[in-house]
Formats: C-alpha cells, structure tokens, sequence
C-alpha cells in the first residue's frame, strides 16, 4: 500500500478469500483493505495515538441521515456528553481534495453538528472549525488534542 502523509503505526493484516483484510480497533473486526480503509485506518490510529481520542468516543462508517437520504460517514469522534466534536472524511490517496469533497462533509454536518470537521486523502490534510454564532468556519493548522 502507499505510504502515507501519516506516522507509521503497526496494523494486523490477514488473507481473506484472496483479499487482505485490516483489523479495524473501533468496529472489532477485520475490513477488507482498499486505498480509502488503508486511508481511515491511519486517521484512525492517528487520532488515537497522537490525538489522544479514546477509542469509546469514535465511531467508524455508520449511517446518517441527510435530507431522507441514508449517508455513510468515515469517522466521528463524540464529545463526553454525546455530541460530536470531529466529523473525518477520508478519500483515497489517489482522490483529490475538491470543493466537491468539502460539499459533502458539509452536507454531512447539516446533520451532525459537528465542532471540528477534518478531510484527508493520506497525502493532504484539511482542518475547520465551525462558528454556528457567525455561520461560518475557519481553517486550523491542526486539530486540538483530547483534553
């Protein structure tokens, strides 16, 4: 797989009907590995071991619903109290970060509500924070550690 824009970090890998699947620490259980998981598992990890997120508030590909259409988010991390703190959009390596993909993790929030919103391919990384007050967002170097 590619090397990515991430540090490194240790996976559990496995052949799965010809397939090599990942172990994802957040669903339990091994995914079937295409550039977009070999994508979200970094995030993943990233948030976790440098972020510092506990894995109890993350979630990982579930269903949304935006304007009666069913929609499937990468990752959401959640705030103590249950309400989202991160919405993460992962693409793959070789997918470029377009408006297009910034209009979907937006189309995501109008449901979500999120503070922060992260879009990475592996290779770039972009970073907002919401201002509901002001209705509009900001772009950060970064997203906050876990306090």
């Amino acid at each position: 797989m590619q090397v990515l824009n991430f540090p490194a970090y240790q996976f559990r890998l496995k052949n799965s009907e010809n397939k090599v699947a990942i172990f994802d620490r957040i669903r339990k259980k091994f995914v079937i590995l295409t550039p977009e998981e070999w994508v979200r598992q970094h995030t993943v990890h990233y948030l976790i071991e440098h972020k510092k997120y506990p894995v109890s508030l993350i979630n990982v590909e579930k269903l949304v619903k935006v304007h009666d259409t069913n929609k499937r988010y990468d990752i959401i991390i959640f705030n103590p109290d249950g309400s989202i703190f991160l919405i993460v959009e992962c693409k793959s390596h070789t997918v470029p970060i377009t408006q297009g993909v910034f209009d979907q993790i937006a189309r995501y929030n109008l449901a979500l509500d999120a503070t922060y919103l992260m879009i990475t391919n592996g290779m770039q990384h972009y970073y907002c924070q919401m201002d509901y007050k002001e209705m509009n967002y900001c772009f950060l170097q970064d997203i906050p550690a876990y306090t």
